[in-house]
């Protein structure tokens, strides 16, 4: 369904999986904790000179993604390239010396995991060697899902998300990542017999569901699972017209809530109560939903306007 679909893109962080954005967030929010547990490791309390390394190492990490991501050209890029070097070389001076420091390798893979480097499967053998050191790091097991994704290996990407949900159950990424695979890969899921379709209809819309549970502020989350309704097999329409119209009430922006009345209508049409479906889209008047209504108008019958 098509309604909205230029608010979602400017919200939704990880539609893909593992946009740059969300290799940010996760570097920010999810780096610092790694390293707090590298110190509770009884073999690391005299390493505090490994922790203090790495900190600088992270540090300069955000640093350079962070310009990196206010450059609006290939060029502007290519002038931090040597910057990105030094700090690569750096990384492998710092694992060379620190090779049973978990953290150093998630830290490193991360960085080489970006598109501005791009070399994904170096990252993906550091964050095995991270998982052999430590097999409690959720953010390795969501990294390494995503890659086994982006491989075409969904069942065992999800055998990594769902580690990643039971170390991490609060963090909502993680609940998130489970439903878009479960979402993007349900035909392959399907054909693997591993899965029977209301099965995974339930698990993909319970992991939206929790995803926006544990972050009620996280505008992109509540859409997704709103959406989720579409992409059921048999649809709940009650739910879904009862979960918009509770979410117009928490929203602010005009375009927003037209937005979030969009689906209600969509939902509204394929409920066949056309003519409250006609008394919602009479109240979108936002130029840009205006393509986006008169398709929703199009579907309902001229006879019901009488």
């Amino acid at each position: 369904m098509g309604v909205g679909a230029a608010q979602r893109g400017a919200q939704i962080v990880a539609l893909s999986l593992m946009k740059l954005f969300l290799c940010l967030a996760l570097m920010v929010c999810g780096l610092p904790a790694v390293i707090v547990r590298a110190e509770d490791k009884p073999a690391m309390k005299s390493s505090s000179t490994a922790t203090e390394a790495l900190k600088v190492l992270v540090e300069r990490q955000r640093e350079l993604l962070a310009k990196v991501a206010q450059k609006t050209s290939q060029a502007e890029v290519e002038d931090l390239r040597a910057e990105l070097q030094e700090l690569v070389f750096s990384y492998d001076d710092y694992v060379k010396k620190y090779p049973d420091v978990a953290a150093g390798y998630v830290s490193y893979a991360l960085l080489l995991n970006q598109p501005v480097i791009g070399e994904r499967k170096r990252a993906v053998n550091l964050l095995m060697k991270a998982n052999k050191l430590d097999a409690n790091l959720p953010i390795v097991k969501n990294q390494l899902g995503n890659y086994l994704a982006e491989e075409g290996r969904p069942l065992d990407a999800l055998n990594y998300y769902l580690a990643a949900v039971r170390l991490a159950p609060e963090e909502p990424l993680y609940h998130y990542q489970v439903g878009t695979l479960l979402t993007e890969a349900r035909d392959d899921l399907l054909k693997s017999g591993a899965w029977k379709r209301a099965a995974l209809d339930q698990a993909m819309q319970d992991a939206f569901e929790q995803a926006t549970a544990l972050a009620p502020g996280n505008v992109a989350y509540a859409y997704r699972y709103g959406e989720s309704f579409y992409d059921l097999e048999r649809p709940e329409w009650s739910a879904a017209l009862t979960f918009w119209r509770a979410f117009e009430e928490k929203v602010a922006a005009p375009v927003e809530k037209e937005t979030i009345r969009l689906h209600q209508a969509n939902v509204l049409i394929h409920q066949e109560k056309f003519v409250e479906a006609r008394i919602v889209l009479a109240t979108v008047n936002e130029a840009a939903l205006q393509v986006q209504k008169q398709k929703l108008v199009a579907q309902i019958p001229a006879s019901s306007a009488k």
